[in-house]
């Protein structure tokens, strides 16, 4: 298995308030996560640095997770307990009122894939079946292409597209979207920030996994064109491909 993870301030905001990082456990399995601090709250570098330490430190120390339903039950449990830390923090310290925090983590070993998801950044899979979205947002704007109330188009540029709906760490509960994906020879995982999902199409994400370089100059490539396209926010990414071998540039 590959992997890369990489963050951008972006062209424009003088902070990052993302984070992420792809992290090893005692089984020698990834856990990948973005966690994208809300821009609209107080200290989201706070919340998403904060999300991060704790899960890397959780999933170090793990072992013995070698079914979905394993992944899925630990996903669960840390990601709720995440949340109840965040929310305790805030609710403390009057400086970090309010604060928040998207999160995608996804447990990757040889067989499957497993997700915890929160807010609006994405994960996608590209496989023999071609290239799918597996999240959805959670996000104002998402509800109203779901209900049918605008089309898809509509929503590329609607003015309230930055209104999530759920965040880790605003509340006391918190609901989780987890699944399980086969994870084979050759599939790639993305997972990013809205940042990158905002200003690169689909289409562009597959022509750059598809041309045969190497993942870390993928990365690249795919935050040099977000920033070609404004920049406007931070820019965020890990990716997973799993591989029989492991190559240059492989990070962990």
């Amino acid at each position: 298995m590959k992997s890369i993870f990489k963050t951008d301030p972006g062209k424009v905001r003088l902070h990052n308030e993302d984070n992420g990082g792809i992290f090893i456990n005692r089984d020698h399995n990834r856990l990948a996560i973005v966690a994208d601090g809300m821009g609209g709250h107080r200290a989201g570098d706070v919340a998403s640095q904060m999300t991060i330490d704790l899960l890397q430190k959780s999933w170090e120390e793990s072992e013995n997770i070698q079914t979905a339903e394993q992944a899925e039950e630990w996903l669960k449990l840390r990601v709720n307990e995440v949340n109840r830390q965040l929310f305790q923090h805030a609710n403390i310290h009057t400086e970090c009122d309010g604060m928040g925090t998207t999160i995608i983590a996804a447990i990757c070993t040889n067989n499957f894939v497993t997700l915890a998801h929160i807010g609006d950044s994405r994960c996608y899979l590209l496989n023999e079946s071609g290239y799918k979205q597996l999240t959805e947002d959670h996000s104002l704007v998402y509800e109203l292409v779901r209900t049918g109330q605008i089309s898809k188009e509509d929503a590329e540029n609607h003015p309230r597209k930055n209104v999530i709906l759920r965040a880790l760490g605003t509340e006391q509960q918190v609901e989780i979207d987890i699944i399980t994906v086969i994870f084979e020879e050759g599939d790639i995982l993305l997972i990013c920030s809205d940042g990158l999902s905002n200003k690169v199409n689909e289409k562009e994400m597959v022509d750059i996994l598809t041309n045969r370089e190497s993942l870390e100059q993928n990365a690249e490539t795919l935050i040099g064109l977000a920033n070609q396209y404004g920049g406007e926010d931070n820019i965020t990414l890990c990716l997973v491909k799993h591989s029989a071998s492991e190559g240059a540039g492989d990070q962990s």
